[in-house]
């Protein structure tokens, strides 16, 4: 059991992680710092940290367990703001989407602390943020990727693992630039193209028309371009290398499709379908729930 977890950033992760640890019972107390009072304030009267703290600096101070559920934009400023507050002993993890530019940031950031460094990826969500919509189970049968470093002390990696397992999380670890590579296959390019799908469908003159007719299949195709820009812009700058490749890993397989279009090869575009249909069929039971 952890005595003391300092939450820096009091959204929907941060704010499921704490209640997730209340619930398995590994946490004595909560205190939480958000850049917005108000959210902190809010996050209290919700119940999900015991205090608030006036600083980043101050929520880690006593502190055996710490997250920053911040941008990732943010994580190097908030590692040096805490740095002097960190126990000796205290495991400090991340929920950062990228981790190449997270764990460069913890080694500037944290100097000889980012021995206590452990970042993570909890690939977990809702279409909703805000601490008013934390829930406990966010992260039950969820991937949540760790990706220690040389640095990273072999102690805290098993209690990262312990802990995000302990609150029904699938762990997994790998390199930073592995995990950035498969994150911008299968979440960062989604994005990206749900984000021009929009743009292109807004930019043309009868588009507010077209979307009067939208139905389930574009409900589902578009739901992700509801998100945050500021993250979203975030993820995709720091990620860009690999953003750019599979863009135009994309770009060749929508080129073929197209040509086959053009010229009217009904066979070439039936066997192109069935093979991504094929392909989707096969992922059901991994994505399910």
């Amino acid at each position: 059991m952890f005595q003391q977890f300092g939450l820096i950033g009091c959204g929907l992760i941060g704010g499921s992680f704490a209640l997730a640890l209340r619930q398995a019972g590994l946490v004595r107390r909560v205190v939480g710092y958000s850049k917005s009072p108000s959210t902190t304030e809010r996050a209290r009267q919700l119940g999900v940290i015991d205090a608030e703290a006036p600083s980043a600096l101050q929520a880690v101070a006593g502190a055996d367990l710490v997250l920053l559920a911040v941008p990732v934009a943010a994580t190097e400023a908030t590692l040096r703001a805490i740095r002097l507050g960190l126990g000796e002993d205290a495991l400090v993890m991340d929920v950062g989407s990228t981790k190449a530019d997270v764990v460069a940031a913890g080694h500037r950031a944290l100097q000889q602390q980012a021995a206590n460094f452990v970042p993570a990826h909890p690939i977990a969500g809702k279409e909703v943020a805000g601490v008013e919509h934390a829930d406990g189970a966010l992260f039950v049968d969820r991937h949540v990727i760790l990706t220690p470093t040389e640095r990273s002390r072999a102690a805290h990696v098993q209690r990262a693992i312990e802990v995000w397992s302990r609150i029904g999380a699938r762990v997994q670890t790998m390199t930073a630039p592995a995990h950035d590579a498969a994150l911008a296959a299968v979440s960062h390019l989604p994005h990206l193209l749900a984000f021009a799908f929009m743009q292109a469908l807004n930019g043309q003159d009868a588009g507010a028309r077209f979307l009067e007719l939208a139905g389930p299949g574009f409900r589902d195709f578009s739901r992700i371009a509801a998100g945050d820009p500021t993250i979203w812009r975030d993820i995709l700058l720091a990620n860009r290398e690999q953003v750019l490749h599979q863009s135009q890993a994309f770009r060749e397989a929508l080129q073929r499709f197209e040509a086959q279009i053009a010229d009217g090869d009904a066979a070439g575009l039936a066997d192109a379908i069935g093979a991504a249909s094929r392909a989707r069929a096969a992922l059901k039971p991994a994505l399910s729930g």
